[in-house]
């Protein structure tokens, strides 16, 4: 598996790659097919995006931002193709992503989502928790910070 910065020409496949793993968390709904421009678009706007690849298959990627709520790098996305979760990919991005921002680095989750734990054991300490009201999915979500590798 290589992890390298994504190409232009992968964002409409990273989107779907998005979308597909998106609608595989029940406690969501469903990403309509309408979102998929807008979404691309969002994609692209990250300051950078990297995807993990095997023999030509994306397999995930990671997009990170300057958050300027919080004055701090962001890791705005971490998602992986649904079958070829469980098999360590998230875990590359996640420390490729502490690579890219070795001083600090934030993220928002899902409280239902089981990639807590991935955040956790690899030292991401819980800011705060919030009742959802400020996402767009209105969904609970978790700060998560990591503290840099100093």
């Amino acid at each position: 598996m290589e992890i390298r910065p994504a190409r232009d020409q992968e964002i409409e496949p990273l989107t779907q790659l998005f979308i597909r793993a998106r609608n595989e968390m029940d406690y969501l709904p469903r990403v309509p097919d309408e979102a998929a421009a807008p979404i691309a678009a969002r994609i692209r706007e990250h300051e950078e995006v990297w995807v993990a690849e095997e023999e030509g298959r994306l397999l995930g990627f990671l997009g990170i931002e300057h958050s300027t709520n919080l004055d701090a790098p962001v890791l705005e996305k971490l998602y992986v193709e649904p079958a070829e979760q469980n098999r360590g990919i998230g875990l590359a991005l996640l420390e490729m992503a502490k690579e890219l921002r070795p001083a600090e680095l934030y993220l928002w989750v899902f409280q239902k989502n089981p990639a807590r734990r991935l955040y956790e054991r690899n030292g991401f300490v819980l800011v705060k928790l919030t009742d959802g009201a400020d996402n767009m999915e209105r969904e609970p979500d978790a700060l998560y910070r990591w503290n840099g590798s100093v």
